[in-house]
């Protein structure tokens, strides 16, 4: 199985909870070499079995040859976890969030789609806030990254029809803000105060931990309704 984005925080768990049940697991990461190799040697030092391979999901190139690593060393994906995601970072181009959020996903998947099978799963991990931007109002600095998330969400689903004649999977985990990500880190520096605030209208939020184990949940539980598992309380968006 794989987990994009998985040499830290949700991603690094997500993929620890497979490791840690048995699975043959792919770490991905872009710029975080050393990060990914000590995970690998965390998962190994467990009995694990796991890789780590480099690649820009925003790069052909790289997702061609990360394919190739996992057909030559896997033969396959039961699990595909699309959580990479990003558009806060400083220093990108303007169009950063949608090229990463809406078209690399979907060139992605399309470039993994040899190597799943029927009963595989595809996983796309998102925040309620990008996955209600069309009916509820969110924080200005979330903004680019909850209209490309949700893009790219849309674009994903357009793709349920094809993957469901493969007999492939496909399913949408939502949740709130997450406490100790680098999302939460970097509004928190831009508008100080607002994860506190959210977690206040909320009730809580889930640490990084516990919505790891919602996302692995995701893909081994029957699909919900409309390919959509919620984690938390949404009652405040679906009000809107």
């Amino acid at each position: 199985m794989l987990v994009t984005g998985s040499s830290r925080g949700i991603g690094a768990d997500t993929i620890s909870y497979f490791a840690e049940a048995g699975a043959r697991v792919v770490i991905n990461f872009r710029n975080k070499e050393a990060r990914a190799l000590k995970l690998v040697a965390q998962l190994e030092e467990k009995g694990a079995e796991a890789i780590a391979v480099g690649a820009d999901l925003t790069d052909a190139d790289d997702v061609a040859r990360m394919a190739s690593t996992i057909h030559s060393s896997l033969g396959g994906l039961d699990i595909l976890v699309l959580n990479a995601s990003g558009g806060m970072e400083s220093g990108m181009a303007a169009d950063y969030a949608m090229k990463l959020n809406r078209d690399a996903q979907v060139e992605f998947l399309t470039a993994m789609l040899p190597l799943l099978h029927e009963d595989s799963r595809i996983v796309f991990v998102t925040s309620h806030q990008a996955h209600f931007i069309k009916t509820v109002e969110t924080m200005p600095e979330y903004l680019p990254v909850a209209l490309s998330k949700r893009a790219g969400e849309d674009a994903l689903r357009d793709l349920i029809p094809m993957l469901e004649e493969k007999g492939i999977g496909f399913v949408v985990v939502s949740g709130d803000m997450i406490e100790g990500t680098i999302t939460a880190t970097l509004l928190q520096r831009a508008n100080p105060g607002a994860i506190e605030a959210r977690k206040e209208a909320a009730g809580r939020l889930y640490n990084v931990s516990e919505f790891a184990a919602e996302v692995a949940l995701a893909a081994v539980e029957p699909i919900p309704e409309n390919h959509t598992r919620y984690v938390g309380d949404v009652s405040d968006f679906l009000q809107a």
